[in-house]
């Protein structure tokens, strides 16, 4: 039997691709499409999915509030993320939610077919990157109120963080898109978003702003 999905993606383009996509998939119909969160929870409604495939940053109502409302009021109804940002910022939130998936828009056919199977089998769709963020955050445990971990400036996240120490490196986007296992378009988010949170206009200023704030070392120095 096929797996019923609704698609919710604010970008017409993307959205589009996906439905053509899913429909070349086994195992899956599409019996909708939402630009928004508010329509994801419509479709949801009238068509009983079992599957809403959920972007998070959309207009009137975003992913993280529909898969909340989806989740409450129809829980035969299981939620994948499928976005462009794999930032703590967005994950937990999303899986607080609701979420039993979440894979980044680098995903392939087969990575979506399987986290759709694996979460109508009451197990987890998450992508390779995502399951190591969570193992990150398990093994590194949450920040110490004795101030033995020092938060990071600015309201920045530990992911916007690598990604500056990466850029302190002198890395590429691709090379950081490369290291980090994620998309250049999610390492671009990243970027913009540090360089708004610490008001940097350049990689310039960025590299300074890691070496005066202590994220990263400059060349031959060691951290003792």
């Amino acid at each position: 039997m096929s797996a019923r999905v609704v698609v919710a993606d604010d970008q017409s383009v993307v959205r589009e691709g996906i439905v053509m996509l899913l429909g070349l998939l086994p195992g899956i119909e599409v019996v909708g499409s939402a630009k928004d969160g508010e329509e994801a929870v419509a479709l949801v409604a009238e068509h009983a999915p079992d599957v809403v495939l959920m972007d998070l940053r959309m207009p009137r109502c975003d992913g993280v509030e529909a898969t909340r409302r989806i989740r409450r009021d129809f829980p035969g109804t299981q939620v994948v993320v499928l976005t462009t940002f794999d930032d703590d910022d967005s994950l937990f939130p999303a899986l607080r939610a609701g979420a039993r998936g979440y894979l980044t828009k680098d995903a392939g056919g087969d990575e979506i077919v399987r986290a759709v199977h694996a979460v109508l089998s009451g197990e987890a769709g998450l992508s390779p990157a995502i399951q190591r963020r969570l193992l990150e955050q398990v093994t590194e445990g949450p920040p110490r109120a004795d101030g033995g971990e020092p938060e990071l400036p600015d309201g920045m996240t530990p992911r916007e963080a690598e990604v500056l120490v990466l850029i302190a490196e002198g890395m590429s986007n691709g090379e950081i898109a490369r290291s980090l296992h994620i998309s250049q378009a999610t390492v671009k988010s990243h970027i913009n978003n540090l360089f708004a949170k610490a008001g940097l206009r350049d990689r310039a200023q960025a590299v300074r702003y890691a070496y005066v704030r202590g994220i990263a070392r400059p060349p031959g120095t060691s951290f003792t």
